[in-house]
């Protein structure tokens, strides 16, 4: 007969976002299996898993984030440590998913990382991956295992609904690649849509062509899947107050916030963006006025207790005017 702690799902947390796994684990109560990780002097990772997984459905929680090569490799080797630990099913929980931006050749002799990811996640051992707001979503195709992309939209919601009861506000998507993403939030709070035409003279560099839709007197709401440099959600703000915006925020899923993407939304005509807290944010970007992190550890806590019960992850986004069940917000700085 197995115990009774073999029939609740067991989570590890990796050094990429160990917060994000504490709120996790409090929201599902459920307890976080001790693990003892080292650096070897010359920098190889090494983890040893201090708790009896076999058998066990174990979730582990690691963003591809920052720095991208040594969280990659912890996760990977998280999952063959488990696997040789005869773990019953492991789940990569990955909320950024890090080197989504590589989806296709772009040019000749260059590599599709995107898929080589897919790749090496599966040869480690993982059986099913849960992920949120990924950049393409072709990606979920680069697997040959389950996949769970998630959705941030229903604590943006939430919080929308919160901060703007009268519902005088227009959904904004940054760029033309973005406008599916803002459509679909658009369509589930009755909001009108504009769309930022901008023209990318190099990597990392946005020149904002043209806004198309009326913006004037409206609280504008640009939505975005990540912000890295930060310069095209300001560039965007810029062009939409010179249009007649009452006011501009923006909510992206991953805030990477390299750089200096802080001092770029502080100087810009961005009221506050407001950010998950699917990559661990610093203590500069926690003290930044303008920056506002709320949390989806409520949103991938139910996705893993329902992968556990085996019950649908999709119901989740089936969700009332108030936003739940998906929609419970949680802000980590006032």
């Amino acid at each position: 007969m197995p115990s009774p702690d073999k029939k609740k799902p067991k989570l590890i947390s990796g050094t990429g976002n160990p917060a994000l796994t504490e709120r996790i684990a409090e929201y599902c109560n459920l307890n976080i299996v001790q693990t003892e990780e080292r650096h070897f002097s010359d920098g190889e990772f090494y983890i040893r898993i201090n708790e009896d997984v076999r058998g066990s459905d174990v979730f582990i929680i690691q963003p591809t984030c920052q720095p991208g090569e040594k969280n990659l490799m912890e996760l990977l080797i998280t999952i063959d440590a488990l696997k040789r630990g005869s773990a019953g099913r492991i789940t990569a929980v990955i909320p950024y998913y890090g080197y989504a931006r590589q989806d296709r050749k772009t040019a000749s002799r260059t590599p599709i990382t995107a898929k080589l990811v897919a790749n090496l996640i599966t040869t480690a051992g993982a059986d099913r991956v849960l992920t949120m707001d990924l950049h393409a979503k072709q990606i979920q195709g680069f697997f040959d295992i389950p996949i769970d992309d998630m959705f941030a939209r229903p604590v943006f919601i939430a919080d929308l609904k919160d901060r703007y009861p009268e519902d005088d506000f227009i959904i904004v998507s940054p760029d033309v690649g973005g406008v599916v993403r803002a459509r679909s939030l658009a369509k589930y709070i009755d909001a009108n849509l504009a769309i930022i035409d901008k023209r990318r003279p190099g990597p990392n560099q946005a020149q904002v062509m043209n806004v198309i839709g009326d913006v004037t007197g409206k609280n504008c709401v640009l939505v975005d899947d990540m912000t890295d440099t930060a310069g095209t959600l300001c560039k965007a703000a810029d062009a939409l107050m010179e249009k007649g915006a009452k006011s501009v925020t923006a909510y992206c899923s991953h805030g990477l916030l390299t750089g200096d993407a802080k001092d770029k939304i502080m100087q810009s005509a961005l009221e506050n963006l407001t950010i998950t807290d699917s990559i661990a944010p610093s203590d500069s970007i926690l003290s930044c006025p303008k920056i506002r992190v709320i949390s989806i550890a409520p949103l991938l806590g139910d996705a893993i207790l329902r992968i556990h019960n085996e019950q649908s992850v999709s119901s989740l986004f089936d969700y009332g005017d108030d936003g739940t069940p998906g929609g419970r917000v949680q802000l980590i700085n006032t």
